[in-house]
């Protein structure tokens, strides 16, 4: 049994390897060697040097496919930050596990296995389902605008629940994790993650969620504020994972572990919106390594997502328009994932298809 240690946390992320640039430049030559203008593939072919790469030189593959989509509570709902009751997370879980949400279609549609994970909601256990683990390390986060989410230790479990789920994955086999939330209020906690792991304002990057108006966007921007200034000894500080602590949530830090563990695994792993690419700052602020292994899948529709990847440094794959979270971006990214590599895979190269590579 692990335990719920930085130490152990330090340990695990020396696993997690840097990509190598030489792979790269022999993923770049087989590319150019297909029959086709250099670079005429655009950012299919940049995918396809990911994957290559991320696999350790072995050829891409995206299948198998897994999104888990991991639940949770946060205390923070007590300040009107969102549309919903706070009910919505647990009746939308069950709603997964019946198959009416947009992930359940998107995830059909694109032929990916979906999980659904209560990490952290509010009431008892739910009734044994096939597509459902229940590991919760809480019912609800504390309320960031008065104090932590969670304690240290907590966050750590959470961390280490992800970095799990992506074992169990790669022990059965799966090639590509797709990341998904359900948590009412959960943009607020994830744009306090962003104002205190980039030093962004809360006046930049506020939006309306779940759906507020404007009137709820100010409230919102004010209880934002009040989180940082209530863990302002956490954020001062500039450690991730105290930051995660104070100001995430259950299913934020479980999200982190498992792109820790999936980079750790070699696997790809396709980050959906807003939410989830709180949890890909997170995981790369406690190891920059993950970023050879992860596809931010989507450019979210909130107002703020743009200055978060710019902070980032890193370039969304899709552009449209999507704010449901979920996993529903990475579900629609796993095509891309597979045409990328069939280009890699399949593609005659111009000795093969006895095309003459120049005059």
């Amino acid at each position: 049994m692990v335990d719920f240690t930085r130490e152990n946390l330090v340990r695990f992320t020396k696993r997690i390897q840097e990509a190598d640039s030489e792979l790269e430049v022999a993923a770049r030559a087989h590319l150019d060697n297909l029959t086709k203008p250099l670079g005429s593939l655009g950012r299919l072919e940049d995918l396809a040097v990911k994957m290559f790469v991320a696999s350790g030189g072995c050829a891409p593959q995206a299948d198998p496919a897994r999104i888990y989509t991991i639940a949770g509570d946060h205390g923070v709902n007590a300040e009107n930050v969102s549309f919903f009751p706070q009910e919505v997370t647990r009746q939308m879980v069950e709603n997964f596990l019946a198959g009416g949400a947009g992930i359940n279609v998107l995830a059909q549609t694109a032929g990916v296995d979906l999980v659904v994970v209560d990490a952290g909601c509010i009431g008892g256990d739910f009734p044994e389902h096939p597509q459902l683990i229940q590991r919760r390390i809480g019912c609800g986060t504390g309320n960031i605008a008065k104090g932590p989410a969670m304690n240290e230790e907590d966050c750590l479990r959470a961390v280490f629940m992800g970095i799990g789920l992506a074992d169990e994955a790669y022990e059965q086999g799966i090639k590509t994790l797709g990341t998904g939330e359900m948590g009412v209020s959960n943009t607020t906690p994830s744009t306090a993650l962003y104002c205190a792991y980039f030093g962004l304002d809360p006046a930049d990057i506020t939006g309306p969620g779940g759906g507020i108006d404007a009137a709820g966007v100010i409230r919102k921007t004010g209880v934002v504020r009040s989180a940082l200034q209530a863990n302002s000894e956490a954020v001062g500080g500039g450690d991730p994972l105290s930051i995660l602590a104070a100001l995430g949530g259950y299913e934020i830090a479980a999200l982190a572990g498992l792109i820790l563990g999936g980079a750790a695994n070699r696997q790809i792993v396709c980050i959906d919106g807003f939410i989830s690419t709180a949890a890909y700052a997170a995981a790369s602020l406690i190891c920059p390594a993950v970023g050879g292994y992860c596809v931010l899948s989507h450019a979210s529709a909130e107002p703020g997502y743009a200055k978060v990847v710019e902070a980032l440094g890193r370039r969304p794959l899709l552009h449209l328009g999507l704010r449901l979270g979920e996993g529903s971006g990475a579900a629609l990214s796993v095509f891309m994932l597979r045409a990328a590599a069939n280009i890699y895979n399949q593609m005659a190269t111009f000795s093969d298809a006895g095309v003459a590579s120049s005059c």
